[in-house]
């Protein structure tokens, strides 16, 4: 099997899994990820993560040409933005999780849309920004994360969904369930006053790890 068949493969099991547990639902969500000769294979538009077909996932060349498969999801300039601005991106995960965006539906958070309840969210994702609502498919989502300057791994767009780019498809898809998880630990917490980590201890978790998080 060659590489990007594995890929392929791979892609649509981690897919289906998010779709199993209830992760993403309907034909919400799209997954992509970088080839070894700079090309992207993405999931096709209107489809199901719990049904995705390797052979017909859209083929993309290093240029940006679509060499095969289906037409890809619509929200392309989101990805693309994700590619462009991060060196380190191999794959970029975007999902309807429920409890993520019920966080975003509440007051505005700040800086930060995750608190700092645990070490993990801050060790996989950094600061996540939540932002503004933009119609789906909007190339506007991809002019605001390229207004980020590829200095954040995860955006949340506000009443719609997280994003995440992993080095690989396997850290991205990782990632972003520990936002999911963060977001419902969250929800589940608020209002009780919990005892979230200090200043001090996200800042040990940021050296410890060399986590991007002042840039």
């Amino acid at each position: 099997m060659t590489a990007e068949a594995r890929l392929r493969e791979t892609m649509c099991r981690l897919a289906e899994s998010l779709y199993l547990r209830g992760l993403t639902h309907g034909s919400t969500g799209n997954i992509s990820a970088r080839c070894e000769d700079g090309g992207l294979l993405v999931s096709p538009t209107g489809t199901s993560f719990g049904r995705l077909d390797p052979a017909r996932l859209a083929r993309f060349d290093a240029e940006g040409r679509h060499l095969g498969g289906d037409r890809p999801t619509k929200e392309m300039p989101l990805h693309a933005a994700f590619y462009e601005t991060r060196s380190t991106a191999g794959a970029v995960v975007h999902l309807h999780s429920c409890h993520s965006v019920a966080l975003s539906l509440l007051e505005d958070p700040g800086e930060d849309f995750l608190p700092p309840h645990t070490p993990y969210a801050i060790m996989l994702l950094g600061r996540v920004p939540l932002l503004p609502f933009f119609l789906p498919g909007d190339p506007a989502m991809g002019a605001a994360v390229r207004g980020l300057a590829g200095k954040r791994s995860a955006v949340m767009l506000a009443n719609h969904g997280p994003v995440v780019a992993g080095r690989d498809v396997e850290a991205a898809c990782n990632a972003i369930e520990e936002l999911e998880a963060t977001a419902r630990l969250a929800l589940l917490t608020r209002g009780l006053s919990p005892r979230a980590l200090t200043g001090g201890q996200v800042r040990d978790v940021v050296d410890r790890f060399d986590v991007e998080w002042d840039a």
